[in-house]
C-alpha cells in the first residue's frame, strides 16, 4: 500500500477556486490509477475524478465535470484536484486515493479500484 496525504483544503465561497494536492510515500510512476472521492455526512463517499498511471485518461463525476481538472506529477510523487467554480453542495471532505496493485477491469468510480486512502482534507463552500 502507499501512504497519502492531502493538503490544501479550506473555506471559500461560491464561485471561487481550490486545488488539492496528495503526496504519495511512493514513486507514484510505480502506482496505477489515482483518484479522488469526496463524503458528507450521512452519506456515502462519491467518486469526484480518478486518472490513469500515465496521465493519459481522466475520469469525472458528472457534477464536476467542466469544473474540475485532476492530474497527476510522477516526477513530485503528487496528485492534484483543481477545483473551480466551487458549489456550495461541493462541500465535503475529500480523499486521495491508490491502486498501487493492478486490479484488472475495475472501475475508476469504484471504491474497489484503490488499496490506499489518505485521511482527507475538509473543504466548505459557503453561499
Amino acid at each position: 500500500q502507499v501512504q497519502l496525504v492531502e493538503s490544501g483544503g479550506g473555506l471559500v465561497q461560491a464561485g471561487d477556486s481550490l486545488r488539492l494536492s496528495c503526496a504519495a510515500s511512493t514513486r507514484t510512476s510505480s502506482v496505477y490509477g489515482m483518484g479522488w472521492f469526496r463524503q458528507t455526512p450521512g452519506k456515502e463517499r462519491e467518486f469526484v475524478a480518478g486518472i490513469s498511471r500515465g496521465g493519459g485518461n481522466t475520469y469525472y463525476a458528472d457534477s464536476v465535470k467542466g469544473r474540475f481538472t485532476i492530474s497527476r506529477d510522477n516526477a513530485k510523487n503528487t496528485v492534484a484536484l483543481q477545483m473551480n467554480s466551487l458549489k456550495p453542495e461541493d462541500t465535503a471532505v475529500y480523499y486521495c486515493a491508490a491502486e498501487s496493485r493492478l486490479r484488472v477491469g475495475e472501475s475508476y468510480s469504484g471504491e474497489q479500484k484503490y488499496d490506499s486512502w489518505g485521511q482527507g482534507t475538509q473543504v466548505t463552500v459557503s453561499s
